[in-house]
């Protein structure tokens, strides 16, 4: 049928782009590493007046954000290929007051409380992906809002969906009603209000939304002024993984 075909022509439209996407992601990687290298050279060795050293920085910090976008948008097309994760049984309690207790350290203009409401939550799932979304939802919430404001991160079970629930709580700005529906979006940003001064390429969400729907889990957020949440469910360990060794972080 008509439709069958449609669907057909873009399915292969979608996984040409992706590989396109991929490929030129790949390719990218070498030649970034190199002006990178080059800009530190220079800065190391070559005197600059004021507006030359500036320039060097503007440039080292601009290849910097493009590495880092090249490098998720690597991770989204392996993660659209749904490749194989290394799956281990993993305390959620223990991975995620491990990555609460960095933010402490390194972003301390924020306060940041760790709630573990169920210990002994065990979910299946591969450590550094699942580090990746947490710590993506943390570094969201300390981008998007003022500092001194608090963000709680808490581990919970739903024994009647058989399922971890980590909610990320940010008593921020919120975020604007229009731009709610589209924050899992790719290179959706919202409006500088909660956007801060920091940049950012639009894809800490979409990846952590991948990552979780790839472990048969959920993302959704919720926010008002002052009351935002992003909740991650995820499903329970099965009893028949059990012999797996207790992980908490890799």
């Amino acid at each position: 049928s008509n439709v069958a075909t449609a669907l057909t022509a873009r399915e292969k439209s979608q996984a040409q782009m992706r590989q396109f996407v991929a490929d030129a992601s790949h390719e990218l990687r070498t030649p970034l590493s190199a002006i990178r290298g080059y800009t530190e050279l220079l800065s190391a060795t070559e005197h600059f007046s004021p507006d030359g050293q500036r320039s060097v920085d503007r440039v080292l910090q601009q290849s910097s954000r493009m590495s880092s976008l090249v490098e998720n948008l690597l991770l989204l097309a392996r993660l659209d290929e749904e490749n194989a994760f290394k799956r281990s049984k993993i305390d959620l309690c223990s991975l995620t007051a491990d990555i609460t207790e960095d933010f402490k350290l390194t972003a301390s203009d924020h306060h940041w409380e760790f709630d573990c409401q169920a210990p002994q939550t065990f979910v299946y799932g591969d450590s550094s992906s699942l580090r990746r979304v947490i710590t993506n939802l943390l570094a969201n919430a300390r981008k998007h809002t003022t500092a001194g404001n608090t963000v709680t991160v808490s581990v919970d079970r739903d024994e009647y969906a058989d399922e971890a629930v980590i909610r990320v709580h940010d008593t921020g700005e919120g975020i604007a009603p229009e731009f709610l529906p589209r924050v899992f979006e790719r290179f959706t940003r919202a409006d500088k209000a909660r956007s801060g001064s920091d940049g950012t390429t639009g894809l800490g969400l979409p990846i952590a939304k991948s990552i979780v729907e790839a472990h048969g889990g959920s993302i959704t957020v919720a926010s008002t002024p002052g009351d935002t949440v992003f909740e991650v469910r995820l499903p329970l360990d099965e009893p028949e993984t059990d012999e797996e060794t207790p992980e908490a972080a890799v």
